[in-house]
């Protein structure tokens, strides 16, 4: 893999959250934000015509808390929850996950180091604190939804979730790119997870660029090795994107 290219004016930017913007932490809510993230984000949203979407597993409203005050486009619970460029949301409708939730709650209550996350369409299994329970997680989670075609089972870092089938972070890029003011533009999507490989597979069968953040195999093409490096990668981007707009004041 080779190092992105610097982003052109007419790109239209998808960015994971969690291990691409935010270095992970132990639980989801222990992150830090970078003091300038927010600044360069809103900077590159202007820079582009809008066309900066994050495209995350959280929720939206996660997103929009740690971003405060940006509220960008959206894609939340790996596209069952998406925010336009004009603000309006769809959500895809809760299926009932109460017989997943019991089974993560019981297993959060025999092994220590668990954490379990509801979200709005989804139920989350953390192991990251207790990494040796993997597969004990795993069996359970699938076993809970077996023979329920409607459910899924996605595996990140450190997490199993149960979702709805059929949506991902692919299907929300897609969502985006047909419209204003993503269509016609360059995809450039990057992210650092298994569940980032939905987005890169959407990405470069249209001419864009796939960027990994970190180590591991990927369909990506290009890749950046920490979320330092992708600050930086933005930093300079913003910078080259508002150099024409600088000599025309002059």
């Amino acid at each position: 893999m080779q190092k992105p290219p610097q982003l052109t004016p007419d790109a239209a930017l998808f960015l994971d959250f969690d291990g691409t913007l935010v270095a992970l932490a132990e639980t989801p809510e222990a992150i830090e934000v970078p003091s300038a993230l927010v600044a360069l984000l809103g900077d590159l949203h202007d820079l582009l015509g809008g066309a900066v979407a994050v495209v995350s597993g959280r929720q939206i409203d996660s997103i929009d808390r740690y971003l405060a005050p940006l509220r960008l486009p959206a894609a939340g619970e790996h596209g069952v929850q998406r925010r336009d460029a004009e603000g309006h949301m769809q959500e895809q409708r809760a299926p009932d996950l109460t017989h997943v939730l019991e089974a993560a709650n019981e297993l959060a209550r025999v092994h220590e180091g668990l954490l379990v996350e509801r979200k709005h369409a989804a139920i989350a299994l953390h192991y990251r604190l207790s990494p040796q329970l993997e597969a004990v997680c795993r069996d359970a989670m699938a076993r809970v939804i077996d023979g329920q075609p409607q459910l899924e089972l996605l595996h990140g870092k450190f997490v199993f979730e149960v979702k709805p089938s059929g949506v991902n972070k692919g299907t929300a890029i897609d969502a985006f790119m047909r419209e204003a003011p993503f269509t016609g533009r360059t995809p450039v999507f990057a992210g650092d997870d298994t569940t980032d490989e939905h987005g890169f597979a959407v990405v470069q069968p249209r001419g864009g660029i796939a960027i990994k953040v970190g180590s591991g195999p990927s369909l990506a093409l290009h890749r950046l090795d920490s979320t330092r490096e992708v600050f930086e990668w933005l930093v300079q981007a913003r910078d080259l994107l508002a150099e024409p707009a600088r000599g025309g004041s002059r």
